[in-house]
């Protein structure tokens, strides 16, 4: 992975936090999250320097990553309380990250069990999951089912 300096990535992540507050005071009643593919690529980054990670092509079907042992990995990233999966990961890693910082790993383990745990499929094909369940699941594992974190948060 190139050098990239993290504190000016939390700058910027810190003014898209900003714009989306400014956002919803303008308008009251309505939600500026941020989500979707700019989340989502800020967990890949994020997950792949802390666990030194493989990013596959971006908007690959299956998985976002390969982890240094072959095992392909979904990352998820949330401002939330729950994560939504579409199909069953090989490994999955789950980060939170709270207006403010810093990134906190809430799940990193076999994809199995979560998606044993995640709710019904719904109309858009995703299965929601929160991230309470996947906390209590992160707690039953044992370490060699994880990935080696090398790396803190960086943001």
């Amino acid at each position: 992975m190139t050098t990239v300096d993290w504190i000016e990535v939390a700058g910027e992540l810190e003014k898209l936090y900003d714009a989306s507050a400014r956002l919803e005071a303008m308008f009251p009643g309505r939600k500026f999250t941020l989500d979707g593919h700019l989340v989502g690529s800020i967990g890949e980054v994020v997950a792949a320097y802390m666990f030194d990670l493989d990013l596959n092509r971006a908007s690959t079907l299956g998985h976002d990553a390969q982890a240094r042992d072959g095992r392909p990995v979904e990352i998820k990233l949330t401002q939330g309380d729950d994560v939504a999966i579409r199909h069953e990961p090989g490994h999955l890693i789950v980060l939170q990250r709270p207006r403010g910082g810093p990134v906190r790993v809430v799940f990193n383990g076999p994809g199995e069990g979560a998606w044993m745990a995640c709710g019904a499929k719904g109309s858009n094909g995703q299965r929601r999951i929160r991230l309470s369940t996947l906390t209590k699941l992160n707690a039953t594992l044992d370490d060699a089912l994880r990935l080696p974190q090398v790396r803190p948060a960086p943001v």
